[in-house]
């Protein structure tokens, strides 16, 4: 992680279980700094444990401050947090925006959130160098607390490279299957295509094959899957020909 990794810092909290939510979404991402300006229920909070699934303990840190001065004065770049335009002359970013501007000061930099009820006020984002704000509805600007914390920090997780633990990969275990087998499929079905009357006009076939395997191939199948489309394909067959029998009756 980069040595400015920011230190997260939520004014007025007003419940312990958000904090400790807190916490939890920001060691998901890297982030271990959190500091608290006055909380409402003040700290130690038991009811923060819970919610936090043993952040504290797997290394998130905690400091209180009485206020938002005493917090930011050992940063030299704060970001304010707010959905509410303040009138104010600062750049405005987004969470991407802001964890990029952090990288690039390469300063000590701190996030601000506001309290539940009312998010920040004016006098603590008239400390803050920039605004951060999300791209959220416009008819309902209504983040929980954690998850506010949780956007920003998402965000620097993937400026700081970070992927998800299976991104690039495809779930499951099953390898592909051999082309053996899935020349055998093609062949199965061609054959009861054939059958159906299918392939018209008959100088056409060719292609038609080549078309039909092409779309088979790119779906890389599994031989588990080889073999169900293969039973699904045998009891197309025999149900075409009890209704063939049926008709004759």
């Amino acid at each position: 992680m980069s040595e400015f990794a920011p230190v997260i810092l939520l004014h007025r909290p007003q419940l312990g279980e958000n904090i400790g939510s807190c916490a939890r979404v920001m060691l998901n991402f890297g982030l271990t700094e959190l500091r608290l300006i006055a909380p409402r229920d003040g700290w130690p909070n038991p009811a923060a444990e819970p919610l936090s699934a043993g952040a504290f303990e797997a290394g998130v840190s905690v400091e209180v401050y009485e206020t938002v001065e005493s917090a930011i004065a050992d940063l030299a770049t704060v970001l304010a947090a707010t959905a509410r335009p303040r009138g104010m002359e600062k750049p405005v970013v987004n969470a991407a925006g802001g964890a990029k501007a952090i990288k690039q000061r390469g300063l000590r930099t701190g996030i601000l959130f506001g309290a539940e009820n009312h998010g920040l006020p004016s006098e603590a984002v008239g400390l803050a160098d920039m605004i951060m704000t999300y791209p959220v509805n416009p008819e309902f600007a209504s983040l929980n607390l954690a998850q506010a914390v949780g956007v920003f920090c998402a965000s620097w997780g993937a400026s700081e490279g970070a992927v998800g633990r299976w991104e690039g990969e495809k779930t499951g275990v099953e390898p592909p299957a051999p082309k053996e087998d899935l020349i055998r499929m093609f062949e199965h079905l061609e054959e009861e295509l054939e059958r159906a009357g299918y392939f018209y006009p008959p100088d056409k076939t060719p292609l038609m094959k080549t078309n039909i395997r092409n779309a088979f191939v790119r779906g890389d199948w599994t031989a588990q899957e080889v073999r169900t489309f293969r039973g699904a394909i045998k009891a197309l067959a025999l149900g075409r020909g009890k209704a063939r029998v049926n008709r004759e009756d």
